[in-house]
């Protein structure tokens, strides 16, 4: 299936990209043959590591590469293996690309191994998919949920445990302090340095929001979890635009860029955001090197 969308899509010109992980690159470029040499090739399980940044670093990036010209992706951001903590934040990665890519012209291709994934993953992308396809033919899904319902269903709380070692900040000169404990429980807890200064930059983005857009005290988290080094900053504000960080600022924009960066920084970035505040928790996998 995969192989005869590349194809149908490179005879009407099309600019192609594959992203899926690991070795189902390599399946579908000796699928292709000849052809595979036309096609955009990406590692989803390195480049889409983290489910935040495939919209703006894989995805759009590519449409962007093909200005005044139809693109079509396979993209498989869901995979067995993927942690339990990644799973919602690929579901709400689907829910997003039909707003990210309006006023786009793509036909996008997302393949889910059913042998493989669970129950619960697969009814997922049933409730993300505005159209099905199978070997035969393509049909519009009639269990397709309203993207903002989906968003809804998993903006759910992100409390820290009581045993996460916690720091409140609240003026710009803080963020140097606010640096410093992160870095320092970051090495702690095993990270290597260029990992922890991608954290650090991460985190200093985040809490610079808190003194530049609230008036209340902001809180930084850190603990380790399931194999990954937590670093969670809590404010009073409210993020109202879901595809904050998902998708990259238009040059005319001034601010905006953090949250890209953010995503780009580490392994997996988890929101909850309601009228209360907002919670944004930072995962960085303690066995991966860069």
């Amino acid at each position: 299936m995969t192989v005869d969308f590349a194809e149908h899509a490179l005879a009407r010109g099309n600019p192609v990209l594959v992203a899926v992980p690991g070795h189902k690159v390599d399946v579908i470029r000796t699928g292709l043959g000849a052809q595979a040499g036309q096609v955009s090739f990406a590692d989803m399980a390195v480049a889409g590591r983290n489910p935040g940044r495939i919209l703006p670093a894989v995805l759009i990036r590519f449409a962007e590469q093909h200005p005044g010209q139809r693109v079509s992706v396979i993209g498989e951001p869901t995979w067995a293996g993927r942690s339990a903590a990644e799973f919602p934040a690929c579901v709400t990665h689907e829910a997003l690309i039909n707003e990210a890519f309006a006023g786009r012209d793509a036909e996008i291709l997302c393949p889910y191994d059913i042998s493989a994934l669970d129950p619960a993953a697969i009814a997922d992308a049933y409730s993300t998919h505005p159209l099905l396809r199978d070997s035969t033919r393509t049909w519009v899904n009639t269990g397709y949920e309203d993207p903002q319902a989906t968003l809804a269903r998993l903006n759910f709380a992100l409390p820290a445990p009581f045993h996460a070692q916690r720091l409140s900040y609240a003026l710009p000169e803080d963020l140097v302090m606010v640096r410093k404990f992160a870095a320092s429980h970051a090495e702690a807890a095993g990270l290597s340095q260029d990992r922890i200064e991608a954290l650090t930059i991460a985190v200093s983005e985040l809490a610079a929001n808190t003194t530049l857009h609230t008036k209340a005290p902001g809180e930084i988290a850190v603990w380790v979890e399931d194999g990954a080094f937590i670093c969670q900053v809590t404010d009073s504000g409210y993020l109202s635009d879901p595809l904050a960080g998902r998708v990259p600022p238009s040059s005319m924009e001034v601010g905006g860029h953090g949250l890209v960066l953010v995503n780009q920084l580490t392994d997996l970035v988890r929101v909850h955001t309601s009228l209360l505040g907002t919670t944004i928790r930072l995962h960085q996998n303690l066995d991966v090197v860069a």
